[in-house]
C-alpha cells in the first residue's frame, strides 16, 4: 500500500515506521526539527525495552511532494485541521481514504447518527466547513487510539505501552478498504480491530481524554497521582458521568463504568497525557477537539454538564496565560 502520515508526531511517527518495515510505501508530512532529523537520520523507533531501529522514510513538508496515496493518517491536534484541510489535496485521489488517528471529537461525528439526522454540525471545530470540505466524510476511516508513545527529540519516537488501534467508517458500514488497512496494521505488529460503531469507541477513549488530559495538564501530575488522590479522583469520575451523558442523549452509549475506565488508565502505570506533555513543550493545547466539541454536542442533546464546562474555562485560561490557547 501507498501510505502517506501527515503528522508524525508519537502516534503518526509510530505507525509510520511500523507500517514501512511491513514493506509498504510509506511518506511523512512533517516540519521543523522532526523533519530535518527524519531526512538525515530516517525516523528512529524506540521499543519499550530499548531497541531502537531506524527506518528511512521520503518526508516533506509539502504534500505535493509526495503525491496521491491509497490512504493518509491524519495524525495530528484538532487545532493544526485548518492547515491539514488547506493542503491535504496533493494526497488525495479518486479512491483516497483519510483514516482519522485522532483524539476528541471528530468533526464528522454526526454525519452518520440517527440524533440529528445527518444535519447537526460541530461548529465549534469546523466552523466555516473547510475541514469537511477537503476532507469528506465519504472518505473517512475513524481510527481510535490506544497506545502511549512520545517524541523525546527530533527524529525518535519512543513507544511506550499499547497495541491496539481500533478501526471504523463513520455509521457502521465498513467497506474492503477498512478490512484491508486493518489487516495491514495487524501484519505491521498492531493489534487492530474493527468496529461497527466507531463512534462509540470514540467516546469511551473520550471518556479518559476529557477528564484526565485537562487535569494533568492543570496539576502538571502524572496520570497514576490523579488516580491516587481521592477528591481529584472523584472529580473525574463526576466528569465521566457527565460525558456519559452526553453521549447517550445522542444514541451514543460507551456502557462502560467509570472506574473500569479508570482500570484502563492504571493499566498504563505512571505517564504523561499527551496535553500534559504539550504543556510541558509550550505548544498548543487541545482543548478544543476534547472539550469545546463535547460541550457543543451537550448543549445541541440538552444536557447540562457544569464540571465539564467548569474544567473548560480553567483549562482554557491556564492555556492563555501562556499562549498555548487561542
Amino acid at each position: 500500500m501507498k501510505i502517506c502520515i501527515y503528522g508524525a508526531g508519537a502516534v503518526g511517527g509510530l505507525i509510520a515506521g511500523r507500517l514501512a518495515k511491513a514493506g509498504h510505501e510509506i511518506s511523512v508530512v512533517a516540519r521543523g526539527p522532526h523533519l530535518t532529523a527524519i531526512r538525515k537520520d530516517g525516523l528512529r523507533i524506540r521499543t519499550p525495552d530499548g531497541n531502537i531501529s531506524c527506518v528511512p522514510l521520503k518526508a516533506s513538508d509539502q504534500p505535493a511532494d509526495l503525491g496521491p496515496q491509497d490512504y493518509v493518517f491524519v495524525a495530528v491536534k484538532a487545532q493544526s485541521l485548518p492547515e491539514v484541510a488547506a493542503a491535504i489535496g496533493p494526497l488525495l485521489g479518486p479512491a483516497t481514504s483519510i483514516v482519522t488517528a485522532m483524539n476528541g471529537v471528530p468533526w464528522w461525528f454526526f454525519d452518520r447518527l440517527k440524533f440529528g439526522g445527518g444535519k447537526l454540525r460541530l461548529d465549534t471545530l469546523d466552523p466555516a466547513g473547510a475541514i469537511r470540505a477537503a476532507l469528506p466524510t465519504g472518505r473517512i476511516v475513524g481510527c481510535v487510539i490506544h497506545l502511549a508513545a512520545s517524541t523525546p527529540e527530533p527524529g525518535l519516537i519512543s513507544h511506550n505501552m499499547g497495541q491496539r488501534l481500533i478501526l471504523g467508517e463513520p455509521g457502521g458500514a465498513n467497506t474492503a478498504r477498512t478490512r484491508a488497512l486493518a489487516a495491514a496494521l495487524r501484519e505491521a505488529g498492531f493489534a487492530a480491530v474493527e468496529s461497527d460503531f466507531i463512534e462509540k469507541e470514540f467516546w469511551v477513549k473520550l471518556l479518559g481524554n476529557i477528564s484526565f488530559n485537562p487535569v494533568s495538564a492543570l496539576t502538571l501530575s502524572t496520570a497514576n497521582r490523579l488516580i491516587a488522590d481521592e477528591h481529584v479522583k472523584a472529580y473525574m469520575i463526576t466528569i465521566m458521568h457527565e460525558c456519559l451523558a452526553i453521549g447517550r442523549a445522542v444514541g451514543v452509549d460507551a456502557d462502560i463504568d467509570p472506574e473500569a475506565r479508570l482500570d484502563m488508565a492504571r493499566k498504563l502505570g505512571v505517564f504523561k497525557t499527551s496535553m500534559l506533555q504539550d504543556m510541558e513543550a509550550g505548544k498548543k493545547l487541545e482543548i478544543d477537539g476534547l472539550l469545546t466539541g463535547t460541550l457543543e454536542i451537550a448543549k445541541k442533546a440538552g444536557v447540562a454538564a457544569p464540571f465539564t464546562e467548569s474544567l473548560a474555562g480553567l483549562a482554557r485560561l491556564r492555556a492563555e496565560s501562556t499562549g498555548q490557547y487561542r
